[in-house]
């Protein structure tokens, strides 16, 4: 229920009881009011006039008196018992039509207190679709705990501005400050293993470190595309998955082809909003782990399809049996199946991580189920494209 219709439901309740109470102590009272009482006919004393013959004046005096008081009693019980049924019946229909006017009158207060609060989250729900954190909702109506709330909200959304800013900026500032470093080193170790006195063992050593500076870089950069997929997309736009799918797959088909693993699309229209950009790492970190974990002669199914509510991407691989209490481990930062160590050919163990950051990014879901034959299928479903 609503607030506004849980306030007009207690203004009719409230009116409810303290009718009920208040017609009932009414029907008691003229209940009691309207019962025979003997006072009321039957005279305190008789005086009958003495002589030898008082029996026979008695008798006289008598006999009509016990008529007309039978007569009082039965017209009694009839006004009673009609004055009591009429007192219900208005009573009832008073009950009804006062709690209905009493719920008309609390919806209609509940609208008008509420209706600040209403424009509020209007504001915010706009805020929250366009993320756009520079605005405001800048409430402007009596100092109250509405004013009270949209000042705390205002102040939330300037720290979170300021976050992201601080966010934004870091990203950018440890790009290129993580990265100078080792693309000096990748080049002078270069230089030196292709020196013609370069001995074989200054080579070997030249090779792991090239190798060793691979993972690396591939560590970072998995670790910028984390940081940069849970940031707020502040521009969406239309495209479609299937699209960059294929060309994700066309890109992947020699790693594929080298690992001797066969992959099968079947590519339907899946149009979405986001950032194209983001999505194709999402696409490719789901493609490049069921390739690379899997086996020699494997297989890799990539599927894409819009359906009313989402459009889904689904890769599915062969591979070793996946224990399911393990599923979950998989798109956590650093974790790995089977107790395997992180090496610099199989990646940086952050694919899976940054895969559920973009879809998270893009109010999509992400979700893994182990095959019975072995390996895994993971399903990456994002709102669909609404624009007209």
């Amino acid at each position: 229920m609503s607030i506004r219709l849980r306030f007009a439901l207690a203004a009719a309740g409230v009116f409810a009881v303290l009718w009920t109470l208040a017609a009932t102590g009414v029907y008691l009272l003229v209940g009691q009011s309207l019962s025979y009482r003997s006072g009321l006919i039957t005279p305190s004393s008789i005086r009958v006039p003495g002589g030898p013959d008082w029996q026979e004046t008695f008798q006289r005096y008598e006999r009509p008196y016990e008529a007309a008081r039978a007569r009082s009693m039965q017209v009694s019980a009839v006004y009673r018992t009609d004055t009591l049924a009429s007192l219900r019946l208005y009573g009832l229909a008073a009950l009804v039509a006062g709690s209905g006017l009493a719920f008309g009158i609390g919806w209609r207060a509940a609208g008008w207190s509420l209706r600040p609060l209403a424009r509020i989250t209007g504001t915010a729900r706009r805020i929250a679709q366009a993320q756009d954190l520079s605005e405001r909702i800048a409430y402007k109506g009596p100092s109250d705990e509405i004013a009270e709330l949209a000042g705390t909200y205002d102040t939330m959304l300037g720290r979170l501005a300021r976050s992201f800013d601080g966010q934004r900026r870091f990203v950018a500032n440890a790009s290129h400050e993580l990265r100078t470093p080792l693309t000096i080193n990748r080049t002078l170790v270069d230089v030196a293993v292709r020196r013609p006195d370069a001995t074989d063992d200054l080579k070997r050593l030249g090779e792991s470190l090239l190798l060793v500076n691979t993972r690396h870089e591939r560590l970072i950069d998995g670790l910028l595309a984390l940081a940069e997929g849970e940031r707020l997309l502040a521009d969406r736009r239309p495209f479609d998955l299937s699209d960059v799918a294929e060309h994700v797959l066309d890109q992947a088909a020699a790693e594929a082809a080298e690992r001797e693993v066969t992959v099968h699309r079947l590519l339907d229209p899946a149009p979405t909003t986001g950032e194209p950009v983001l999505v194709e790492r999402l696409v490719q970190n789901l493609v490049e782990n069921a390739v690379r974990h899997n086996q020699p002669g494997g297989q890799v199914w990539v599927t894409t399809r819009a359906r009313p509510e989402a459009v889904e991407l689904v890769v599915a691989n062969t591979g070793l049996p996946v224990p399911v209490y393990e599923v979950e481990a998989i798109f956590e930062p650093f974790r790995r199946l089977h107790g395997d160590r992180l090496r610099s050919d199989r990646g940086s163990g952050l694919g899976l991580s940054i895969v559920r950051a973009i879809a998270t990014a893009h109010d999509g879901t992400i979700t893994a189920r182990p095959r019975e034959e072995g390996g895994l299928t993971i399903t990456a479903e994002l709102p669909p494209d609404r624009t007209p």
